[in-house]
């Protein structure tokens, strides 16, 4: 049926709300008998839950940063949490991520369209920070195709639980989740006003309105590499103690 198709394109909701208008108007106007839309709340799939990613406050960045440090955990996952802090990538696209996506020496990393959510390549900016643990990463795991490449298999990567497990390992279960680190990236940029198409870009969303993010292709990438920076100097800052709020640039 027409509705079945039109209900691929938009939330089930809005569907049943404009087949049941439809409908009311065919009755109203004598060429239907019945409004069959009625019921469709009953028969439709419910929504998904949304999912939650718990995280630390900003202020409880410092301890967690800490644990990792002297956790006993291997080297590989405590580099790659904090890689995930820096960056805000998804867990998998770091876990994934090939050496030969990264060049250190334009502090930049590109994820090819095939290994992101959004089917789209990704420039993510990377901090002096960032740059430094990956080069710490080259004599451990330079010689593989992976830099997160497994221990058991070097051509498989990084196990997808190794990082959630090391989480709650330091005592973090329920408050901190490999993913949870995105949301607490824009919680703290958001609220210090940053252009939000900066951030959504850094996050690699796409836009909620669908047609501007189709005909939206700005990278953004110049202004994201001065917000990843100050985000990361303000992280060494509020680990040495320093007010955060000083560090961390705010745009104009």
């Amino acid at each position: 049926m027409w509705w079945s198709w039109c209900a691929r394109l938009r939330p089930g909701g809005k569907i049943r709300q404009w087949l049941h208008q439809i409908f009311r108007y065919g009755l109203a106007k004598g060429v239907v008998d019945s409004n069959p839309a009625t019921d469709l709340d009953v028969v439709a799939a419910p929504a998904k839950a949304p999912r939650h990613h718990p995280h630390v406050a900003l202020s409880e960045l410092p301890e967690l940063l800490g644990k990792c440090d002297s956790a006993n955990i291997n080297k590989l996952t405590r580099y790659a949490i904090r890689l995930l802090v820096l960056t805000a990538v998804r867990p998998g696209e770091l876990r994934a991520a090939p050496w030969a996506e990264f060049d250190l020496d334009a502090a930049t990393w590109t994820i090819p369209k095939e290994r992101m959510k959004a089917r789209r390549p990704h420039a993510v900016p990377l901090p002096s920070q960032a740059v430094e643990i990956l080069r710490q990463l080259q004599p451990i795991t330079g010689e593989y195709s992976l830099v997160f490449a497994g221990q058991q298999n070097t051509e498989r990567p990084m196990s997808e639980n190794t990082i959630n497990k090391a989480l709650r390992l330091m005592g973090y279960e329920n408050r901190q989740t490999g993913h949870g680190f995105r949301h607490l990236l824009s919680t703290e940029l958001n609220g210090r006003g940053y252009n939000k198409d900066w951030i959504e870009r850094q996050l690699a969303h796409g836009d909620s309105d669908g047609i501007r993010d189709t005909y939206n292709h700005a990278n953004y990438l110049e202004q994201r590499r001065g917000m990843m920076q100050a985000w990361a100097d303000s992280i060494d800052a509020l680990c040495a103690g320093a007010n955060s709020n000083v560090q961390l640039m705010r745009a104009c």
